[in-house]
Formats: structure tokens, C-alpha cells, sequence
């Protein structure tokens, strides 16, 4: 049976953090989808549609021995729901802090009580990842700082694009 992996998020914009644990969840799946939430609550900098093309844009270029399929989706409903119409066996979430951890302990058993078929794993964030956060490399480049180690040239030229 293949296994297949969710790795669920708002990805505005997405991180090395983030690219980091989309490698290392590669070795867990047999196909990756990385799920990109419209979470209007988090007022995006980018639209949906260019946070999805650019995270195809970046897994792309991402080191993938296995060649395992990766696919960006959007999606707006329940995770749960956008888990089982994937027909995911497992999401992949990243833990940077134990203030993460203590959200993602909560949202993972209301998730069990949704559908108890679909199992969660959390993969540690790599120490020079751990605190990077979108929202914090949206305000350093907001504000003209450099970002160079926490996003890709790519990301970062878009980043800049939005705040000029």
C-alpha cells in the first residue's frame, strides 16, 4: 500500500524550516502532498495561488533521492477532511518549541476524534531552523533585514517584491 503523507500549512512564505521538514518527511512517505490553507485569520501577504506555485516551485529544486511525488494543494475545509479526500495515512507536522507543541498536542486530539485511521507524526525542526517562523521573516524583510538564511533567493526576491 502506498503511503501517503500530508504536510499541512499556511506556507506565507514558505521557510528552510519548512523545507526542512518536507525533506525529512520524504523518507516517511511514498507521495507527499503539502497542503497550503487558505487561513484567511492569518491575513496572507501572498494570495493562495502564488503561496501554492511557489511551493511547487520549491520542491522542485528539493533534494529527493527516492524521487518521491510531491504535489501542492490548497485547500479550505477541515484538515481531516482534506486528509481523507487525499487519502493521506499520515500528516507531518514540525515542532520548533514546546509552545508548539502544546497547540499541536490539542489539534492532534481533536484530529484522532475525527478519524482515528489517519495517524500524526511531528518531526523536531533542525536546530538552526528552530526558530525561524514565517511571520517573524515577514517582518525582518518588511523592515529591510536580511533574510537570506531562513528563505530561499527565490522566496526572498518575492518577499521583496511585495514590500517595495
Amino acid at each position: 500500500m502506498e503511503r501517503v503523507g500530508l504536510y499541512p500549512g499556511t506556507f506565507d512564505p514558505i521557510t528552510m524550516g519548512h523545507m526542512d521538514i518536507i525533506g525529512r518527511g520524504l523518507k516517511l512517505v511514498d507521495r507527499m502532498i503539502i497542503g497550503v490553507a487558505v487561513n484567511e485569520a492569518k491575513k496572507p501577504l501572498f494570495s493562495l495561488e502564488e503561496r501554492v506555485a511557489i511551493v511547487e516551485q520549491e520542491v522542485a529544486d528539493l533534494d529527493n533521492p527516492r524521487n518521491v511525488p510531491i504535489e501542492a494543494r490548497p485547500f479550505d475545509n477541515l484538515l481531516m477532511h482534506f486528509a481523507e479526500a487525499c487519502g493521506a495515512h499520515v500528516i507531518i507536522r514540525g515542532l520548533r518549541a514546546v509552545s508548539d507543541f502544546e497547540y499541536e498536542f490539542q489539534m492532534t486530539a481533536m484530529n484522532e476524534q475525527l478519524n482515528r485511521e489517519i495517524e500524526t507524526v511531528f518531526l523536531m525542526a533542525d536546530v538552526q531552523h528552530q526558530a525561524v517562523a514565517s511571520r517573524l521573516v515577514k517582518e525582518i524583510a518588511k523592515f529591510g533585514g536580511d533574510i537570506t538564511s531562513f528563505v530561499t533567493p527565490r522566496v526572498r526576491e518575492k518577499l521583496l517584491e511585495k514590500y517595495q
